[in-house]
Order: C-alpha cells, then structure tokens, then sequence
C-alpha cells in the first residue's frame, strides 16, 4: 500500500524564521522528551534552521518576552505539554507551534474522556470505569472482568501502568498508579496483538505491530531494551487499510490535529480496539513515528521538517 505525500511546503530554512524546541519540562516524561528534543533539535540545525533548544515553560516564557521566538516545535512530553497549557499560552501570545490545539491535546491526554467521544461516535474502545478518589474498586474491577488494566486517566510512556488478573493483584495496582494522579481509569485487557499508528498531516502512516521481549510494552520495552521487535507495516491488505482508517478517525474525532500517534489493540478474532492517543510522541532512537515515516520513506530530517510545517498557519505568499 503505497503512500503518496504532498511536497513540502516550505523549502528554505530561513522561512521558518527563529524555531524554540521546547523539551524536558517537569513531568514524569522528563527524561524521554530530553532525548526527544535532543533529536529533533540536531535534525533541524543540520538542515540550516535557526533553532535553539528551551527546557520547560518558564524558560519559554523568557525566550518569547525577549523576542527570540518565532515559531515553537513542541516535543515536551506529558503534562503541560501535552494538556493544552503550553498549546494555550502560544495561542494567547500569537507563536505558532507545532501538533494539535489546546482543545485536542487536552481532550487525548485524558483517556477517560477521550474513550467518552470516541463510545459516542460508535469507534470501538475496551470497557473501562473512572476511578475517581474512593471509589469502590472491586465493584468496578468486577463490572470489567478479570484481566484488567490499571493506569493514571493522565500519564503516558506507560508510566504507573498495571495489568491485573486476579482480585489480590488490585490493591497494589491502584496504589502504583495514584502515585501519578488522582483519577485512574480501570481497563478491559484485550489480549491480543500490540498496535500503533502514526498520523502525519493528514495522513495515516504503515501501522507497527509491538512485539516486546517481556509479557508486555512497558516502560522498559519502550526505553531500553534492545530486543523489542517493530513490525512495519503490522497488517496487510483490507486489514492495514482498516487500522489504518480507525486511527485516523479516532485522532480526528478527539479534536487532533498535525501530527500524533493512534494507539490499538487487536484481538484474537482480529477486531481492532481504540486504546490511546498521544499528540506528542517520542522522537527517541527507540521511537514509532520515526520507524513508521521511514517505512513510509521519510527520513528523520524530513520527518522533523513536516512536523514543523504544521505550525504554519498562513503560507508565505
């Protein structure tokens, strides 16, 4: 299934004028988007843009007070990067930036909500219940069924995240998860196999199939290890076309826009189910949206280059 891409839209450097990577930050994702940002950051000065790496808001904030911003490539993961603080303090002083808005970036780092539109547009999503602070968590656990998943309604990178199969496992499960947020949310487990796709402008990317070395991809399948396997493209044929089709209407519908990445689960019957979506992936040498747009024929450089182009919001005539 071949991908045909529009040409850049932008071909000298200079027109992106002076470009902020705002990475790091103070989430649980810190480190990952330090190695994001680095990454994003050298690809860009090698292809002539005047970039400059910023960690966190408060640095941002003095960089545009000083007048050395232009434009903002946002690859801070987590937190005020992903929720809409950063996507609305750029729109209040008129920088524009890359990725989704303030409302798409605050509806997907909500996973509660987000599966909310997505059930009430009919995409299919695993059954789930919003533990708020004191809830009855066996009721909930036994509306679900056994296995589950616990994680914070707003973390990613995995991070806090539980797979539990029996009644003794949930205590510690929702302990590890409330030490990232107050509100949880408790999750069918489908098992099955482990999905991803990339959403670039527009356009759905070969969807990666996640085989990790352990019984799951965790934080450390993720990060570190070596011997997680990427399958690209992770289907074929009607069943790529349709994974590929979901994940665009689901980044769609929770208010997604530029670039991001489409979460799913695929069952043993081979029906695909909506898990996530995250507006501001990793751009780390373990990264998917990376091996998806080489598999697609987007080098690193080119890739950076078009998620910078989605904060333009004028062409240059």
């Amino acid at each position: 299934m071949t991908i045909k891409f529009p040409k850049c839209r932008l071909t000298n450097p200079a027109d992106f004028g002076r470009v902020a990577v705002l990475f790091g930050g103070n989430s649980s994702e810190r480190d990952v988007s330090l190695n994001s940002g680095r990454n994003v950051l050298a690809a860009l000065c090698e292809q002539g843009i005047s970039a400059t790496g910023i960690d966190g808001v408060p640095a941002l904030i003095e960089s545009i007070r000083a007048g050395e911003v232009d434009r903002v490539f946002n690859i801070m993961h987590g937190a005020a990067g992903e929720n809409g603080v950063v996507q609305g303090l750029l729109e209040a002083l008129d920088v524009p930036y890359t990725g989704s808005g303030v409302l798409g970036s605050a509806l997907t780092l909500d996973k509660v909500r987000t599966k909310q539109v997505w059930i009430s547009l009919g995409l299919p999503t695993p059954r789930y219940e919003r533990l708020a602070v004191g809830a009855d968590v066996q009721a909930a656990a036994s509306h679900i069924g056994f296995p589950l998943i616990v994680k914070p309604s707003l973390e990613g990178s995995s991070v806090g995240v539980s797979r539990v199969f029996t009644v003794d496992q949930l205590a510690s499960a929702v302990k590890l998860a409330t030490g990232y947020g107050r509100e949880l949310l408790m999750e069918q487990l489908i098992e099955g196999g482990e999905y991803t796709v990339a959403i670039l402008d527009g356009i759905a990317l070969p969807s990666i199939q996640i085989v990790p070395p352990g019984e799951y991809y965790d934080y450390h399948a993720k990060y570190v290890s070596d011997d997680t396997q990427y399958l690209c493209p992770g289907l074929h044929g009607d069943d790529e076309h349709a994974i590929r089709a979901l994940a665009l209407s689901a980044f769609k519908a929770s208010g997604a826009t530029g670039w991001g990445r489409v979460d799913v689960m695929r069952d043993r019957s081979g029906n695909n189910w909506l898990l996530e979506v995250n507006t501001t992936p990793g751009m780390t040498s373990h990264s998917l949206v990376p091996k998806a747009a080489l598999n697609a024929g987007i080098t690193f450089q080119e890739l950076v280059w078009r998620i910078l182009e989605t904060s333009l919001e004028v062409l240059p005539q």
